[in-house]
């Protein structure tokens, strides 16, 4: 009887188990909508849900009887919260009680992380003053700055009421550099725990100046992460140089991460050829020298990017020096208009291939950068995971197969952009031994072979064939195996590539076997204006089963009549699983209102390019960017667009930035399935009263309260 009654089995509910494991399960989930539907499950599950969330992106119109909701759930735990994207977007005002009221402080206690759109100081006042510990702030504001505001009076209130801050994001913040310059100056004591300053000003056109970096520099003695626009150009009054780059290594002595870019625009030249990118007649302020001084200056350094409009001549041997002195520490690096990064013409490695340790690698404008370079690169770099090639227009795709060839374990995120000898048909063909690797690929909508200079394909190939060598002595301390252990192991690659990349003869790969790109998740495109979307499927990018975003940008004049046949964006809807889709127009230039004869306006151009979305009913959220007239600084939706995206029926999240009559957006609420919908206006100059279109912040009120009343399927 004993023994009958130990053999039967003892449920054991979920709620048997301990609070601190129950606690440990419900940190451990990451998707919003997973948190929120466990939420409703029960009340205890509403309360381990509510103790564990770490983050929240605090949604809908404060304006709205009652918000918050009475009563306001208590989140204990929570320490980052985002308040950037209350509605209407941008218009939210700083007297508003839930942002000068003690709601949030009190329902949050615990945030030490905050983003808010902030239009004038009045809110950042009152928030910072009810959470003193806030030690990452991120602030964002595309509107032009308060007419009249005292210099710093922007940034002043987060300093004084918050000691212990450490890192102040300005990204996609319009304010001056003075601003900037002033409120550090200003604050000394507090400077001083700042670790990281991103001062990427949205729509910095100036940068800052040599005087002002070294200020701030001298401020932040404890600074870690640095990213600002710099002016660089030698025509402008105190510009920056080696001197100034020496004394902010001197005065930030911990730097890991710098990033410099400069504000100069760059003029692009269409035509291939190294006389269009190599302008020794006008070089840059910063020499090799200068960054040689910068590098052993920064023994911590591990992320680095400068981004010039002039090039650095001859910066190989800087970045020799770097690699040979923290192979293994330097992780990311992002060069912009440097020449001579990796000549790739001798047996031993040079240049930015001496770098063993890299993760990450973005070569811009360098001019010089060729197939043996990129063949050099794949035997030096063997664990890079992510490659971004932009503007080099000596490379062709014979380079890009050996350094696919040489990376093929490793890389995971690869992009080629403005490379006039490579088209995207030869660029897909090119990556085939990434196939069923690759994460992430970015390739421009050059659907021909572009006209250029005739190429020997066998000179080619036997120029980067030359580089498949490595000396025995070149091992990059350990980072890179030398030629002996390589021989040792040739036969075991070989015979792996044979069952399973693919068929080799002579140790020379022949044919990949790998046809479907099992691993891409995200694919982005660029395209000029007019261009259409189908041959996409025909390069060799058709078999991607499991990609789930789409980043799609369109750029050009879109004022002469599109063409009668549309984009193409029914064909997408041979991916299953894409549920994402990013669709930048915003750079494509025409006529938002009447156009002048023989021209046509931007409501026709927004039908070519949106007909046929609704065929994709994997789609669940789409971020849209209207076309734009500049004249007027001007971005509608347009009656077509709206008819358009209407036809979306599994759509959930839907963002416009831009403008849109209510009536348009009235097409929205017949989405059975559409949950979230916001107008964004982030971009500069966002419009301070929208008298061009009907959305004003009533529109939005009375759009966003009939959208929640409506009865949500699931």
């Amino acid at each position: 009887m004993a023994l009958q009654n130990a053999q039967i089995p003892v449920a054991i509910h979920f709620h048997d188990l301990p609070e601190a494991l129950l606690l440990q399960i419900f940190a451990s989930m990451e998707p919003t909508r997973a948190r929120n539907s466990a939420s409703l499950v029960c009340r205890r599950w509403r309360d381990l849900e509510r103790r564990t969330r770490s983050s929240l992106s605090l949604r809908g119109n404060p304006f709205t009887t009652p918000y918050p909701p009475f009563p306001f759930p208590r989140f204990p735990s929570l320490s980052s919260l985002d308040l950037s994207n209350l509605s209407p977007w941008g218009r939210v005002p700083s007297h508003t009680p839930l942002l000068a009221g003690p709601t949030l402080p009190i329902s949050f206690p615990a945030v030490t992380d905050l983003t808010l759109y902030s239009r004038d100081p009045a809110a950042l006042i009152s928030l910072t003053h009810h959470w003193p510990s806030l030690k990452r702030v991120k602030l964002v504001r595309w509107h032009n700055r308060p007419s009249g505001a005292d210099i710093g009076s922007d940034l002043s209130p987060l300093f004084e009421n918050c000691a212990e801050i450490e890192e102040l994001d300005l990204s996609e913040f319009y304010c001056w550099t003075e601003d900037v310059t002033e409120a550090v100056s200003r604050h000394a004591l507090v400077a001083r725990n700042l670790t990281g300053l991103d001062l990427m000003l949205a729509n910095a056109t100036d940068g800052f100046r040599a005087s002002e970096l070294i200020s701030i520099s001298e401020a932040c003695p404890n600074m870690r992460r640095l990213s600002a626009p710099c002016a660089f150009n030698p025509r402008y009054i105190d510009f920056i140089n080696d001197a100034t780059l020496l004394r902010i290594a001197t005065n930030c002595p911990h730097l890991t991460a710098l990033h410099l870019v400069d504000t100069t625009p760059i003029t692009l030249n269409n035509n291939p050829g190294p006389a269009n990118n190599l302008q020794e007649n006008n070089p840059s302020t910063i020499t090799p020298t200068g960054l040689e001084s910068l590098f052993s200056s920064l023994p911590f350094l591990t992320d680095f990017s400068l981004d010039l409009s002039h090039p650095i001549l001859e910066a190989g041997p800087a970045l020799e020096s770097l690699g040979q002195r923290r192979a293994s520490l330097i992780k990311t690096l992002k060069l912009g208009n440097f020449q001579g990064v990796c000549k790739g013409k001798w047996l031993h490695l040079d240049g930015v291939s001496v770098c063993g340790g890299l993760e990450s690698l973005c070569l811009k404008n360098c001019g010089d950068v060729s197939d043996g370079s990129l063949a050099a690169i794949a035997r030096g770099c063997t664990r890079l995971s992510k490659f971004e090639l932009i503007g080099c227009d000596l490379v062709t795709e014979f380079g890009i197969q050996k350094l696919a060839l040489g990376l093929r374990r490793t890389l995971k995120e690869f992009c080629v952009s403005r490379c006039g000898l490579v088209s995207a048909p030869a660029l897909v063909k090119a990556l085939k031994p990434l196939r069923g690797r690759l994460e992430r690929l970015h390739l421009d909508g050059v659907w021909t072979q572009p006209e250029a200079k005739k190429v020997n394909v066998l000179e080619r190939q036997s120029d980067v064939g030359e580089h498949d060598m490595l000396d025995e002595n070149n091992d990059l301390n350990g980072l890179c195996e030398p030629r002996s252990k390589r021989s040792r192991h040739k036969y075991e690659e070989d015979v792996e590539l044979s069952f399973g990349d693919t068929t080799t003869v002579n140790g020379e790969c022949s044919q990949w076997h790998y046809q479907s790109w099992d691993n891409l998740r995200e694919l982005s495109l660029w395209l000029p204006a007019g261009e259409f979307l189908s041959p996409l499927l025909e390069i060799g990018l058709d078999d991607c089963p499991n990609m789930s975003s789409i980043i799609i940008k369109v750029e050009g004049n879109c004022r002469a009549k599109p063409d009668p046949h549309t984009f193409g964006m029914n064909f997408l809807s041979i991916f299953p699983n894409l549920s994402k889709m990013k669709l930048d127009l915003g750079e494509a230039i025409g006529y938002a209102f009447t156009a002048p004869f023989g021209q046509m306006d931007l409501s026709l151009w927004e039908r070519f390019y949106l007909h046929g979305i609704g065929d994709l009913l994997s789609l669940q959220e789409l971020d849209y960017w209207p076309p734009q007239d500049r004249e007027v600084n001007q971005r509608t939706l347009s009656l077509p667009a709206a008819g358009l995206i209407q036809g979306c029926y599994n759509l959930r999240k839907l963002f416009i930035h831009g403008t849109a009559h209510e009536h348009f957006m009235r097409f929205f609420l017949q989405m059975m399935h559409l949950r979230d919908v916001q107008l964004r206006e982030d971009y500069y100059p966002a419009p301070e009263d929208d008298m061009s279109t009907e959305m004003r912040d009533e529109s939005c009120r009375r759009f966003e309260l009939a959208l929640n009343n409506r009865r949500v399927l699931d």
